[in-house]
């Protein structure tokens, strides 16, 4: 599905019941990090947790990773960007569906940041990059703190880029042997979001 935006064309492939025929019990969007692309181990094992409790999923490639860059550029642009792709979504698949945003580090601060806007009812952050490699100095935190709304935050316990801390409505998962890539155990991540997502969504 291609969704129009101000930034240009944004791209969401869609999944859901599998007999086609079941109510989706809710909207499960997801993205992938700053150059990288959707179908990484940690993003589709969210997508298939979804999948397993009646989600239909987007997997989105932003405007920019579409053109081509590896950079995101302007904050508030791809903010903006992203709130005309959430109301697309929104418009073809079912206003009244509880609204799940996440993604992976750049993906993961986008979720954040954009999560009271669009109305999410939780967050998935996948390896958020609490600070630059070297730089903790440069924290942040605030945006993840922006959500406000519930949170599950799931890092490697050896990215560089840093481990959030647990704060009020934010669950934080940390994986043993996970760098920021989350790569290795994808089958964690998965079980991981089941569960915060049956408890949120009941």
């Amino acid at each position: 599905m291609e969704i129009s935006t101000a930034e240009g064309a944004a791209l969401a492939e869609l999944s859901g019941p599998a007999d086609g025929a079941t109510p989706p019990a809710f909207l499960l969007v997801l993205t992938h990090g700053s150059g990288g692309r959707v179908a990484t181990p940690d993003v589709l094992a969210v997508q298939d947790a979804g999948l397993r409790l009646g989600a239909v999923a987007a997997l989105v490639t932003q405007p920019y990773r579409v053109k081509g860059q590896r950079a995101p550029g302007n904050a508030d642009r791809q903010d903006a960007a992203w709130a005309e792709v959430i109301s697309a979504l929104r418009d073809d698949i079912g206003a009244d569906l509880p609204l799940i945003q996440g993604g992976r580090s750049n993906g993961a601060r986008v979720a954040c940041r954009t999560a009271q806007a669009a109305g999410a009812r939780g967050v998935i952050a996948l390896a958020f990059p609490l600070h630059p490699p070297g730089h903790p100095e440069r924290s942040r935190a605030a945006e993840l703190a922006m959500a406000g709304t519930d949170v599950l935050v799931i890092n490697g316990r050896n990215d560089p880029f840093g481990v959030p801390r647990r704060g009020a409505g934010r669950r934080l998962v940390v994986l043993d042997g996970e760098t920021h890539a989350l790569s290795r155990h994808p089958d964690a991540v998965g079980r991981a979001a089941r569960s915060w997502l049956r408890k949120l969504l009941g």
